[in-house]
């Protein structure tokens, strides 16, 4: 009896080691599982927390004036402020204007200027300049006008006093560029205004034709150039090139560079992204690519005798059909029938400036890439 009970204590004693193995081979297993969960935690919470220097304005969609679902993709407004007191939300030009279009499948980007002159219907139901419509409403009003114009679905915006793309092209080492002669001087002359408006300091920096590597003042005064050839149509090329370089440095860049970026640039920047929203883009970042950019309208021509109006505006060429050729680029639809309200834009535009279809287009930056799609 006694050697039965014994024999069963043994074999107690042995389950129980067993167990105890168990129990702390498991609890091993969670504190792993818990320090990656809280790493992972403390990643989000710092994303966050960055992410809150950001000036969040959230729009009203009903004033937005979507006009339709363009399908599997994502369709920002970009604006670019020339502000010189830092304002983010209207009372400002938005001396930049472009949509970016995000193919969710493929990961593709296409971005599109809109060149800031255009003659173009704003929310009162009058034509003005395409940049006055963020001066008057900011971003809502802005967008409202590129969705009412070109038939788009755009949601939301991101803007940016130019001063941080000053700061964020320093912080990564500069971006290099490739000036005419022309350019050269041009830029050396804007470097000094770019820098005093921004509030730094402008570098004895010697600006040459040819290829250079340039910091992030000469890069925006770059950018900022328009009393060349090609005047604002070259001009919003540039832009969209200091973009297109600043995007691929910035995806080459370490930790520490992109963290120096985020504490300096994002409170410069406005935006109706939400937070889940941003830190979607930013995980998807490295997917990224600028597949393709160009400037809207495709033909234009500029006037100065437009009824009831001063200055000189751009004005677009057959407007439906430019409308036509923005979605054929954005969406791959080159069969897209405009809607009745860009039809008449199209009508309001011939009436005010007697510009038809048989007008003669400028020569412009694109003006080859045109005759290079028709010829294919």
């Amino acid at each position: 009896m006694n050697k039965k009970k014994k024999k069963n204590y043994q074999i107690s004693r042995a389950e129980r080691k067993k167990l105890i193995k168990r129990r702390r081979r498991k609890r091993m297993i969670l504190l792993v599982v818990e320090v990656i969960i809280l790493a992972v935690l403390s990643v989000v919470a710092y994303g966050v927390f960055k992410l809150g220097k950001l000036d969040f304005n959230i729009l009203d969609e009903r004033n937005l004036e979507a006009y339709k679902d363009t399908g599997p993709y994502t369709n920002i407004a970009l604006f670019g402020l020339d502000s010189r007191n830092d304002e983010l939300e209207g009372g400002v030009q938005s001396d930049s204007i472009m949509i970016a279009s995000i193919n969710n499948e493929t990961s593709e980007v296409k971005l599109i200027s809109v060149y800031r002159d255009t003659l173009l219907k704003q929310k009162d139901g009058t034509y003005e300049k395409a940049n006055s419509a963020y001066n008057v409403g900011g971003p809502e009003d802005a967008i409202s006008m590129l969705n009412r114009n070109f038939d788009l679905d755009i949601k939301n915006y991101i803007s940016v006093n130019f001063s941080a793309l000053i700061k964020a092209i320093d912080a990564l080492g500069g971006i290099e560029l490739d000036m005419t002669e022309e350019e050269a001087d041009w830029c050396y002359r804007y470097a000094m205004d770019t820098a005093e408006i921004a509030g730094v300091e402008c570098g004895d920096f010697e600006v040459k034709a040819g290829k250079q590597h340039v910091d992030g003042v000469h890069a925006v005064a770059y950018a900022r150039i328009r009393y060349t050839e090609g005047n604002d149509f070259k001009r919003t090329e540039r832009q969209r090139e200091v973009l297109e370089k600043t995007a691929q440095k910035a995806k080459e860049a370490d930790f520490l560079t992109l963290n120096q970026i985020v504490d300096e640039v994002f409170p410069l920047i406005s935006t109706s992204f939400s937070m889940q929203d941003l830190l979607g883009f930013a995980a998807n970042a490295l997917d990224y690519t600028i597949v393709e950019t160009s400037g809207f309208p495709y033909q234009v021509t500029t006037s100065e005798n437009v009824i009831s109006h001063t200055g000189s505006y751009v004005v677009p060429i057959g407007f439906t059909d430019n409308v036509t050729k923005l979605h054929g680029a954005l969406f791959e639809d080159s069969a897209y029938q405009p809607s009745e309200t860009v039809q008449q834009i199209n009508d309001d535009i011939i009436y005010l400036t007697g510009v038809t279809e048989d007008t003669e287009a400028l020569q412009t930056t694109f003006d080859e890439d045109i005759q290079n799609e028709e010829s294919q």
